[in-house]
């Protein structure tokens, strides 16, 4: 099995910062992309997405704004988020495609950890 564990989230004003982190554990040969959604009322919704070689992605309303960084050694993910706005408060989940020792590919999500925009 594999597992993925977030930490990171919390209340922060309108302009202020945090960093999310999403360490993968388990049964890994290999991780390959890791990514951040959130929670939006309609869908889960991509925030960022960066692959093993480290080609990152962004939803246009984070860019600029957010950074996707990984450490490979650690099989960890991280979301900068700077400028934090109202609009930026959700669950935010950890995702990650991996290839387990048996081997098989599958999808591991994480269980979410709130960030709250608020004054």
């Amino acid at each position: 099995q594999v597992h993925l564990v977030e930490s990171g989230g919390g209340l922060v004003q309108p302009g202020g910062s945090l960093r999310l982190s999403c360490a993968a554990s388990g049964s890994i040969f290999m991780v390959n992309a890791m990514g951040w959604y959130r929670q939006a009322p309609e869908q889960r919704e991509l925030v960022a997405r960066i692959t093993s070689r480290g080609i990152s992605n962004y939803a246009d309303s984070v860019k600029g704004r957010f950074t996707i960084s990984r450490d490979n050694a650690k099989n960890t993910v991280y979301l900068e988020m700077n400028s934090l706005k109202p609009e930026d408060a959700a669950v935010y989940y950890c995702n990650a495609d991996v290839l387990t020792m048996e081997p098989r590919s599958v999808q591991v999500w994480g269980q979410g950890t709130l960030v709250t925009v608020s004054s």
